[in-house]
């Protein structure tokens, strides 16, 4: 069942309509194999490069430079996986922090950056964990975080890397289609995902510069100009490039969103909550709040019986019962255990804002 106010956009963003509606036409027309060249497979192909082309105007690139992924988690590790030495924070999406233990157990360096009670890093950080890195260290960040909303100071970071011989991996996926591509500009490699941008799931991309192409995970075929095999899925992509074309056209309403998250943010605060990541500069549409003693998945689950979905910390760390390592590395594990998500969207209403709070004042008076 769908819940009746869904404030849980960071960690999946509803598909657009004409997305779905497209897609399925696609998949009557378009079903073929991409990389056939009869009829069939020059139709899918079609679909396939129109969506790259999209993606390259979202996000300011070349479509030559962007490789289809099955999402932002494939693409922050085929970004990593091969790097000589890391650089990194706790704060970071879990798809960049277990490839930083995994490059740890293979005996790479890995320098984890210290995390201000604000949640946004240091550049000074960054130079100094640097020094005596070999050439070709990657630094990796997220342009905005996944449970915060806090946004870092990505072209100082990338300027810092690159005056080391570093590179710079951001982790775009909560960034692209809410930012411009100033907010990632200086990076070599960066992941986005359809999802976050109301479409499909398990498609999404890595871009890269175009001497920064990376070395392939997997082996077996020689689409995606060989540095990602596999069949790339033409309704997939169809749906990737409807969502990429509404999001250069969307932003005109994250105003009225962030209107709507102050309200929310406000009221809560007047209700005892303090607002974790309010320190720094913040993605308009999420608010990280805590009660103090109250368990934050505790609320989260008494806030779904009223109907209302929020969660507790990235949704692929769902289902476990750990506090968010996020707002423990930014304000230790008290205010951990306590944090509660709220992400809105464009389908969000001042009514759900209302019934929002209405169900959070019933749940905090059990």
């Amino acid at each position: 069942m769908t819940s009746a106010v869904y404030l849980d956009w960071n960690a999946t963003s509803p598909p657009l309509p004409r997305a779905i509606e497209t897609m399925a036409e696609v998949a009557r027309h378009a079903w073929g194999n991409p990389a056939s060249v009869h009829a069939a497979g020059r139709r899918a192909r079609d679909e396939v490069e129109s969506a790259r082309e999209e993606v390259a105007r979202l996000v300011g690139a070349s479509p030559r430079d962007v490789i289809f992924t099955s999402g932002g988690t494939e693409a922050n590790n085929l970004a990593l996986r091969g790097a000589p030495a890391l650089v990194t924070s706790a704060l970071e999406h879990p798809s960049i922090t277990r490839v930083a233990e995994a490059l740890e157990g293979e005996g790479k360096v890995v320098r984890w950056l210290p995390v201000p009670a604000s949640g946004r890093l240091q550049v000074a950080a960054v130079n100094e964990a640097l020094v005596d890195l070999p050439a070709g260290t990657v630094v990796a960040v997220g342009a905005a975080n996944h449970e915060t909303g806090v946004i870092q100071s990505v072209a100082e970071i990338a300027e810092a890397a690159h005056a080391r011989g570093a590179l710079l991996h951001v982790d775009a996926v909560q960034a692209v289609g809410k930012l411009p591509p100033e907010s990632w500009e200086g990076a070599d490699t960066f992941a986005i995902a359809a999802h976050k941008l109301r479409g499909p799931k398990g498609i999404g991309a890595l871009v890269h510069r175009p001497e920064r192409a990376p070395r392939p995970l997997l082996l077996g075929g020689s689409q995606e100009r060989g540095r990602r095999p596999g069949t790339v899925d033409p309704v997939a992509a169809c749906g990737f490039r409807i969502a990429a074309e509404w999001a250069q056209h969307a932003r005109p309403e994250r105003a009225r969103i962030t209107r709507r998250r102050d309200r929310l943010e406000t009221e809560l605060v007047r209700s005892g909550a303090h607002v974790n990541g309010n320190q720094a500069h913040r993605l308009g549409h999420v608010s990280n709040v805590g009660f103090p003693g109250r368990a934050g998945d505790e609320l989260v689950a008494a806030l779904d019986l009223l109907g209302v979905a929020v969660s507790s910390g990235s949704a692929c760390s769902a289902g476990t019962t750990e506090p968010s390592k996020i707002i423990t590395a930014m304000l230790g594990i008290e205010r951990a255990r306590a944090a509660v998500r709220l992400s809105l969207g464009e389908t969000t209403t001042d009514d759900d804002v209302e019934r929002a709070l209405a169900a959070f004042s019933r749940a905090l008076r059990v």
